[in-house]
């Protein structure tokens, strides 16, 4: 008797978050298909965009970088570096962010061997960053951030409640058959239920690491807390009076003896004087592209403020960095991120499915002699 009842509410639940955010759903896993090769996509663009880098000798480090490019901007005193990042790939560019007044930030692009500018363009219009803000925010800001925070949790619940409707559990030959010559109705269903139990699992974690990346400051202390994780302040600098900050060569060297053998794959220039200098390293048993180790140092003094190891990080730490590489597919490498381009289209297929179940049973209804005989009544 609970094993009927907790089927029909697994039922209800899945039928009904499946109409109401299914459209989105779509939006989101075609958008994130696109987004697990967003890198090579944006290769592929800017070498066809601002020509190719041809690997010759050494490349140049990120302070001759950063004054070539402001030599290049000179005119612009209100000029900010957000960023500075590039891939430990000997055929990638520097990647150079700017932002101006105005509020527009504009990516400055550099050959990391001659030092020469390749180009520019406006960040936030690149295919693959108006992708990424699809995908997180409806391109609606804030707003848009809650609404598929929570859809990326329904998504979970959705995938909880099809594994358990899925008719394997009682025989498992049944949960896989597909009788491709029965009525258009049973077909249907077939595609439903094999497509949706081979995706579940993955649709629950991207679900559940979405909603997580959403609600970051909701979800951060939960696990930190659940972990016993401490939960530490960003890192600050403290102005000296009459003392100017470190050069960016002189910072660079200290965060590289913080954390010997890491690629330096972004640098994060202090925009106030409070500010921490930043980097981002990767370790070379680090499997993200970028890496998720981190120096932050005092700006005046170059003393290490925060220091990250990605491989020795606290339990709560590790588990909000494994859900990068479980929402991006790069778990398994190029077979898992192929897969989950095929995942990001589930949606879409299970969706339509959804649909026709759902106006096969209506029809049903409307169908059924006490209806038939209710509507004659009444008219």
């Amino acid at each position: 008797m609970k094993q009927l009842k907790l089927r029909s509410l697994a039922f209800h639940l899945h039928r009904y978050i499946g109409l109401v955010v299914g459209l989105l759903l779509v939006f989101v896993g075609l958008t994130g298909s696109l987004l697990v090769f967003e890198d090579e996509i944006d290769h592929f663009l800017l070498n066809h965009q601002m020509g190719y880098v041809i690997p010759q000798g050494q490349q140049i480090s990120f302070p001759q970088v950063l004054d070539t490019v402001k030599a290049a901007y000179s005119n612009y005193s209100e000029l900010k570096v957000d960023f500075i990042r590039k891939l430990p790939k000997p055929d990638v560019p520097y990647q150079v962010i700017l932002s101006f007044p105005e509020g527009e930030s504009t990516e400055v692009i550099v050959n990391p061997y001659t030092g020469a500018i390749m180009g520019s363009r406006i960040h936030d219009n690149t295919l693959t960053s108006l992708a990424l803000k699809l995908h997180y925010q409806l391109l609606a800001g804030k707003t848009g951030q809650q609404i598929l925070g929570v859809v990326g949790l329904l998504l979970f619940f959705l995938s909880i409640t099809g594994i358990i409707l899925w008719p394997g559990w009682l025989r498992l030959i049944a949960g896989f058959k597909m009788k491709f010559t029965a009525h258009p109705k049973r077909v249907n269903f077939d595609i439903h239920k094999v497509i949706g139990i081979i995706a579940a699992a993955f649709l629950a974690i991207t679900g559940f690491t979405g909603f997580c990346f959403n609600y970051y400051e909701f979800s951060q202390p939960i696990i930190y807390a659940l972990t016993f994780t401490p939960n530490l302040p960003n890192p600050v600098s403290k102005p000296i009076a009459g003392k100017a900050p470190l050069s960016l060569s002189q910072l660079l060297q200290k965060a590289d003896m913080a954390l010997p053998n890491a690629v330096t794959t972004y640098v994060l220039p202090p925009k106030k004087p409070e500010d921490a200098f930043g980097t981002i390293k990767k370790l070379p048993q680090e499997s993200w592209k970028y890496g998720l180790s981190q120096v932050y140092l005092d700006q005046y003094t170059g003393e290490v403020v925060r220091l990250k190891n990605a491989l020795e990080a606290p339990l709560g730490e590790k588990i909000l960095d494994s859900f990068i590489p479980l929402h991006f597919g790069t778990f398994g490498g190029l077979p898992s991120r192929v897969l989950y381009v095929f995942i990001g289209f589930t949606p879409w297929i299970l969706f339509l499915s959804g649909i026709v179940m759902y106006r096969y049973r209506y029809w049903k209804k409307l169908s059924s002699p006490n209806r038939v005989t209710e509507l004659s009544k009444r008219l």
